[in-house]
């Protein structure tokens, strides 16, 4: 790749960065029903043209936003697969990822949003779980028949388990947002090994 590829690849990333941020911005301020497309290229300082180019619409902004935020504060999963140490401890050092980011202000807000939105359309709720939920969920699954393969756990049903796991460990954030309680429902790290234990204990995870 030439320098000049280089250089336009650059500009193309901050354009989408900054109009990330500033969609992120007022969608907390605004909401997303009271912001425009139009707001959005005055604050990021881009364009119509590139905002449609990049996300298609403003469902396709809001949904790159949150998995913005998702990918920018959440361990990564697949990260599980390559951390040193015990199957158990890992899947507990991921549970205070997930508790902390589903718990964070930020996430709060924006889960206010999808709410709102997954009410006003039940179809873009829909497709966001599958696309970004079951994304998860489905690479949690590989890692969960990978471990059962190596002998680390014995996980049944590596998809239900998976599930499981990202109820127990989200605890009432959801609500939470709901309610308009910023703090989430406040775990402490030794609170959610408490409630994670069960789940270490039935599947046998080493």
């Amino acid at each position: 790749m030439d320098d000049t590829s280089s250089s336009g690849d650059a500009k193309r990333q901050d354009r989408r960065q900054a109009i990330l941020d500033a969609a992120e911005s007022l969608f907390i301020e605004h909401g997303f029903e009271g912001t425009s497309l139009a707001a959005i290229v005055r604050r990021s300082g881009g364009s119509l043209a590139t905002v449609y180019e990049l996300f298609q619409n403003k469902h396709g902004l809001l949904r790159a936003v949150i998995e913005e935020n998702r990918m920018g504060n959440l361990c990564d999963v697949e990260d599980l697969a390559r951390k040193e140490g015990s199957a158990a401890e890992a899947l507990r050092h991921l549970a205070r990822c997930v508790h902390d980011f589903f718990t964070q202000p930020r996430s709060v807000a924006m889960m206010r949003i999808m709410i709102q939105e997954s009410l006003r359309d039940p179809q873009f709720a829909r497709d966001f779980h599958r696309d970004l939920h079951g994304a998860k969920v489905r690479e949690l699954a590989d890692i969960f028949r990978s471990w059962t393969d190596e002998g680390k756990a014995a996980f049944d049903d590596p998809a239900a388990a998976a599930e499981l796991y990202f109820a127990i460990v989200k605890c009432d954030a959801p609500i939470s947002a709901m309610i308009g309680n910023e703090q989430g429902c406040g775990m402490d790290s030794s609170m959610i090994d408490w409630r994670l234990a069960p789940f270490i204990s039935y599947f046998k995870v080493k």
